[in-house]
């Protein structure tokens, strides 16, 4: 008897772990790391961005032991911008591209937490340069404002410090312009590969 309620207790006492939320409203949860930015293929008919690195972070605010709200930012990356299908450099600019987004974490494991979420980005753009065949023109190109998709996994070193990885989506199209006049819109809508270091308060 004592060893089926023993059998018992132990089973409850797992049940209920694996059913505990492994986070509590009010958590926070800072990351640092990097992301590979990769614009897709064919941005538009006239130029092609390339992909660049940067520095990147987020901080995450729990709204509910499952809901958080998190803010991606970045120090500014730098694209290089060419002709298209393969040709010369003739240009670059930076941007910088904070994202807001609602993320859900499943109630999986207390030490591994897979995560996915959407939410809005504003994409600025800025110090645009020209070379090559634009050289002695001036580029500009609008903000963007779309929407963004998240997915990543995060796992436990301690109570406190973590590691994990992520995949972003942009919904990022800006208008071009050279010396004022239109050269259409540039469809850049990137992914982003990111891996990063978190702490949790």
């Amino acid at each position: 008897m004592n060893k089926t309620l023993l059998a018992l207790a132990a089973a409850t006492a797992l049940t209920y772990a694996a059913a505990a939320p492994a986070y509590q409203t009010g958590d926070w949860i800072v990351r640092g790391g990097s992301h590979y930015v990769d614009p897709k293929s064919n941005n538009s008919d006239i130029v092609d961005v390339d992909g660049a690195f940067g520095l990147t972070g987020s901080i995450e605010y729990f709204v509910a032991p499952q809901f958080a709200v998190d803010v991606l930012l970045a120090v500014p990356f730098k694209h290089d911008i060419k002709l298209a299908d393969g040709g010369d450099k003739v240009a670059s600019t930076r941007d910088l591209p904070p994202t807001l987004s609602l993320v859900w974490y499943p109630n999986v494991s207390t030490t591994v937490h897979p995560y996915i979420g959407a939410g809005l980005n504003y994409t600025t753009f800025f110090d645009e340069k020209t070379k090559g065949a634009l050289a002695g023109t001036k580029l500009s190109l609008d903000d963007s404002f779309g929407f963004a998709a998240v997915g990543g996994i995060a796992f436990d070193l301690s109570d406190h410090w973590q590691i994990g990885a992520d995949v972003r989506w942009f919904d990022i199209d800006t208008k071009a312009k050279v010396d004022g006049s239109s050269i259409g819109t540039v469809e850049i809508d990137p992914f982003g590969y990111g891996l990063n270091v978190g702490y949790r308060f």
